[in-house]
């Protein structure tokens, strides 16, 4: 057996592991199914892809494309004075 040793992410590691105990494997478990998939298909079994923009990022795209699609369903405010006026407004009611 070989002994394979990296370096990862405090954060990272603590919640892969937490992922694999659900799944009932540790980390080494985890990895070697890794390198046995990637080994056996000859390729990284996932896609690898820049992650731009991101998923909030996308959202938020989608989100103006609505607003500017549809603009009666979104309030709309002459200046900052009257839309803070009225997000506070809702702040007190609740």
């Amino acid at each position: 057996m070989s002994k394979v040793v990296m370096r990862i992410d405090d954060n990272l590691k603590k919640d892969a592991e937490a992922l694999f105990n659900e799944l009932g494997m540790n980390m080494t478990t985890a990895v070697t199914v890794f390198i046995k998939k990637a080994v056996r298909e000859r390729r990284i079994p996932f896609e690898v892809s820049a992650d731009y923009p991101n998923e909030a990022t996308r959202a938020s795209f989608d989100e103006v494309e609505r607003m500017i699609s549809q603009p009666s369903d979104y309030k709309s405010f002459p200046n900052a004075k009257e839309m803070m006026e009225d997000i506070l407004k809702d702040e007190i009611s609740n």
